[in-house]
């Protein structure tokens, strides 16, 4: 399995720049591995897309309670629905969709599943609002190849100013 983890707050623009980017890495990885996402909006969607046009099969992650799935967030709702119709299976994990330490670990589970990670990083340490620099070091930490993906131009949105 090739899991994808990152930022969650990239602008329109650079999901569309990591989509392609995302595609050509795929392309040319020698692993035939098929790929593994967390069904959410932004770039779960970018990479499912990718993963498909790159010729490889996709398995989504839905979470679950007990053995029926969860209620996704509203914002999520649609990208799940996409990410379903390209997918060639799906499972269910264990996890809250609402709750962000649920959703981190969901992503350790992912990624102790695979053989690769791409993240989608910019290299930032991680903060309150965004693990994927803890993603990243944890999956090195267990010898799992990582390729960070940061195309030039790419963006996040600012974060919300604190009042």
């Amino acid at each position: 399995m090739i899991a994808a983890v990152g930022h969650t707050d990239l602008t329109p623009e650079t999901l569309a720049l990591v989509e392609e980017e995302l595609r050509t890495r795929l392309e040319h990885l020698t692993d035939d591995g098929t790929g593994l996402v967390r069904a959410a909006a932004g770039l779960p969607v970018a990479f499912g897309r990718a993963v498909r046009g790159a010729g490889r099969g996709l398995v989504v992650l839905l979470p679950a309670q007990g053995s029926v799935p969860a209620v996704l967030p509203r914002r999520d709702r649609h990208a799940a629905g996409e990410l379903l119709r390209l997918a060639e299976q799906m499972r269910l994990m264990p996890y809250d969709p609402e709750g962000r330490d649920a959703c981190v670990g969901a992503d350790e589970r992912m990624i102790a599943t695979s053989r690769h990670v791409l993240a989608v990083w910019d290299g930032s340490p991680s903060d309150g609002r965004d693990a994927t620099a803890h993603l990243v070091a944890y999956a090195r930490a267990r010898g799992i190849p990582v390729d960070v993906v940061w195309p030039p131009g790419a963006t996040r949105h600012p974060a919300p100013a604190v009042t």
